[in-house]
C-alpha cells in the first residue's frame, strides 16, 4: 500500500469540542474534564483506504479555539491539506465563527478540502442551530456531520470523508 501523509487542522471557536473530537478519533476516548488547548496539540492516526491501495496518515493539528486567527494561528495552519471546522450545535454563535474562520483560511491559503462537524448532537434537547442553517452549511461545504465526541456518533465517518477528499484533491493535482 502507498503511504500518504496529510496535515489536517481542526479549527473552531472556544469550547466547541475540537480536542474531544480529536481524542475520540485518535484514541476512541472521551473525557468530561474541560482543558483549554493552548497553542496547538498534535496527534496522528493511520487509516486504510483499501479501494485506492492507500494508507493515509493524518497528522491532526488541534488549534486553540478562537473566532478569529492571529499571526501565530496562521503559522499553525500553513501547509494544511484539509480542515475540520467544528461548530457547537448548542451555540449558534459558533456557526458564525466557523464561517468567519473558513473565510480567513480561504483568503490566506486558498481553498482546501474540508468538512464541518456540528458537534454535541448528544445534547439534542439544547440544540440551537436550526435546520435552515444546516442546509446552508451543506450548500457551502458539501460535507456536514452531526457529531458527538461524547458518544462517538459520526466522528470516524467525518474524518474518513475528509481523508477521501484530501486524497481525491491530491490525486487530481498530480
Amino acid at each position: 500500500m502507498t503511504l500518504f501523509t496529510s496535515k489536517v487542522c481542526i479549527v473552531g471557536d472556544f469550547a466547541v469540542g475540537k480536542t474531544s473530537i480529536a481524542e475520540r478519533f485518535v484514541n476512541n476516548h472521551f473525557s468530561e474534564s474541560y482543558l483549554t488547548t493552548i497553542g496547538v496539540k498534535i496527534d496522528t492516526k493511520l487509516i486504510e483506504v483499501p479501494d485506492l491501495g492507500v494508507s493515509h496518515k493524518l497528522v491532526i493539528w488541534d488549534i486553540a479555539g478562537s473566532d478569529r486567527f492571529e499571526h501565530t494561528e496562521f503559522a499553525y495552519l500553513r501547509g494544511a491539506s484539509g480542515y475540520i471546522y467544528v461548530i457547537d450545535g448548542t451555540r449558534t454563535s459558533t456557526l458564525r465563527s466557523a464561517m468567519s474562520l473558513e473565510e480567513q483560511v480561504t483568503d490566506r491559503f486558498g481553498s482546501a478540502p474540508s468538512v464541518v462537524l456540528l458537534n454535541k448532537s448528544d445534547l439534542a434537547g439544547d440544540w440551537d442551530v436550526n435546520e435552515s442553517s444546516v442546509k446552508a452549511l451543506h450548500a457551502h461545504f458539501g460535507a456536514v456531520f452531526k457529531t458527538s465526541a461524547k458518544t462517538g456518533d459520526a466522528v470516524e465517518r467525518a474524518f474518513e470523508k475528509l481523508a477521501r477528499r484530501i486524497l481525491d484533491n491530491d490525486m487530481r493535482a498530480e
